[in-house]
């Protein structure tokens, strides 16, 4: 098997993030992952010259970025009344991703309807095919991360718009966690076996998997109460060896960005992560 490219979201070491930088070079790691929604990186806040600045700045540590993020829960792209709003701000995203060296914005947009009669679904197209548009001329695109829908409705929204400016950011925790999250919000009971056959964590890459530009590297269980839990990488429910394999088998070439949301110790949790995906390069 190759050698796996390792990345770092540099949110998640909860400390500055040019000290984030450094401490991603002592872990021998090239790809950084920066946070843009919000903040010093904010599209508003960034200069031409603090853009390429930034860049440079990068480069010299020997990283490269291998995605931007932004709206991580905080837009609904089914909104109609903000859809205006929202477009633009996307596209200043899109352009600031192309200024730092990235083709590739990683984001959530709301929860796709599973019933395309829902007006929220037309909304949600509307919205989606504008700004897919505008980053396919700029030759980049949104990778919509995986989460609150099956693969499948994932799938239909990319086929629906289809263009290569929309893609996919596949977090295989994440279709772990959200149908647990959603039994709770809905006061329903939790069924491990029906979560998995219609989230499909690992197998979701078959259907996906052309789609698919960058990957999490996140771990998580449903505790027997219900509760949904990101535990360390390699600790969870996913069977990494296969799930690399099946990436692969889809020419899936890109990078696999650590994530570590949860715990008390993040860096010390990322570092034994950067062991673990080398240890799958090896086998």
């Amino acid at each position: 098997m190759s050698i796996l490219k390792i990345s770092v979201m540099l949110a998640c070491l909860r400390m500055d993030p040019y000290e984030g930088m450094k401490e991603v070079t002592k872990m021998g790691v090239k790809g950084i992952c920066l946070s843009v929604g919000s903040g010093r990186f904010a599209p508003d806040n960034m200069t031409p010259k603090d853009r390429r600045n930034l860049v440079e700045h990068i480069h010299s540590l020997g990283l490269e970025l291998s995605s931007v993020s932004a709206w991580g829960g905080q837009v609904d792209l089914c909104d109609a009344d903000k859809g205006e709003e929202n477009v633009a701000w996307a596209k200043k995203i899109i352009d600031l991703a192309v200024d730092l060296g990235t083709p590739i914005w990683q984001a959530h947009i709301g929860v796709i309807p599973r019933e395309t009669t829902n007006p929220r679904w037309e909304t949600l197209v509307r919205n989606v095919s504008e700004i897919a548009s505008y980053a396919e001329s700029r030759d980049a695109c949104l990778a919509v991360e995986t989460g609150p829908e099956p693969p499948s409705i994932l799938k239909r929204l990319i086929e629906t718009v289809g263009s290569p400016g929309l893609r996919v950011n596949y977090d295989p925790a994440n279709l772990i966690l959200w149908p647990a999250i959603l039994a709770r919000i809905f006061k329903k009971p939790y069924d491990k076996e029906k979560a998995l056959k219609e989230f499909m964590p690992v197998d979701g890459v078959k259907m996906l998997g052309k789609y698919i530009v960058h990957t999490h590297a996140k771990d998580a269980i449903v505790e027997e109460n219900g509760r949904p839990k990101e535990v360390p990488l390699g600790e969870g429910w996913i069977d990494w060896p296969r799930y690399v394999r099946l990436l692969r088998e889809e020419g899936f070439e890109g990078y696999f960005a650590i994530e570590r949301e949860t715990g008390d110790n993040p860096v010390e949790d990322i570092r034994k992560a950067v062991s673990f995906l080398r240890s799958l390069s090896a086998e």
